[in-house]
């Protein structure tokens, strides 16, 4: 047996079966898996993995749904309704999220989307959100250098770019120039780091530079042409930008170069709005 890890996943022994579920045995006592998320076939004996939480009436739980975020983890989670606590949050689980008024950056409507870090607060052994989600961040410096590639977390929108969280841990920058869609809250994306500034904080672009960037467009590419049915792309000289980056991460300009490059290569047949694979 092992010790509980509320708020993430856990595997269990089934340790009985009754007329509402069955039980499952930790350190930290039996937990019941509510009948409706057994499968079947489930007996005595066997280890399930579940995630476990608290229900509305603080006991342990335990379930085989997946929820939107785990513990000591960014997620962009919908508000679904407001209590004399805070806001719910809805992560995919049948008790919402609580987000506390004291972890609240400003009023939230229903149905809007909001960047929170999950945490388990320490006095209620529940698991909550908060807005806040700066202080969660790492100030220690950064383990890498620029060209570095990096996953990325559209953390929020401002004049200047988005606001990203770089590899779960460092908050870095985005900047309007770099990107070719509109991003969404919470989007994850793979990036890559420009330059470390000197308060810590990162800025990131989304395509390698120089001779790198248009080599590894063009290896994006070629994978793309291979994919797609009888190795035609709905892509060519004349799509718009929109479409370029929808469909293969990359700006107009680096795209067109790209082509060229398969092009020259002898690999393509181009059309206006087509690109084929000879």
């Amino acid at each position: 047996m092992a010790s509980l890890l509320l708020g993430d996943y856990n595997d269990l022994e089934v340790a009985r079966e009754t007329s509402i579920g069955l039980y499952l045995t930790s350190d930290d006592g039996d937990l019941l898996l509510p009948e409706k998320y057994v499968e079947a076939g489930t007996r005595v004996g066997d280890i399930v993995r579940v995630f476990v939480y608290r229900d509305s009436e603080d006991r342990l739980i335990a379930t085989n749904l997946r929820p939107l975020a785990l513990v000591d983890s960014f997620a962009a989670l919908t508000v679904k309704d407001h209590g004399p606590a805070g806001a719910f949050l809805d992560w995919g689980l049948e008790k919402d999220l609580l987000l506390p008024y004291r972890n609240q950056r400003r009023d939230l409507r229903v149905g809007e989307r909001v960047l929170v870090y999950v945490y388990l607060d320490e006095e209620s052994d529940r698991l909550v959100a908060s807005a806040k989600w700066k202080q969660f961040l790492k100030n220690t410096p950064f383990p890498g250098e620029p060209g570095d590639e990096v996953r990325l977390l559209v953390a929020d929108e401002t004049e200047l770019g988005y606001p990203v969280i770089v590899n779960g841990t460092h908050q870095g920058l985005l900047f309007h120039n770099e990107v070719f869609r509109p991003l969404r809250l919470g989007e994850q994306l793979p990036g890559f780091l420009r330059q470390i500034r000197p308060d810590g904080k990162l800025d990131v672009r989304l395509q390698k530079e120089g001779y790198g960037e248009v080599e590894s467009a063009t290896d994006t590419l070629l994978k793309a042409l291979k994919a797609a049915p009888g190795g035609r792309l709905p892509l060519g000289d004349k799509s718009l930008a929109e479409d370029v980056y929808r469909r293969v991460g990359m700006s107009k300009k680096v795209f067109k170069k790209a082509l060229g490059a398969l092009f020259r290569q002898g690999l393509v047949t181009l059309e206006p709005e087509a690109t084929v694979l000879k």
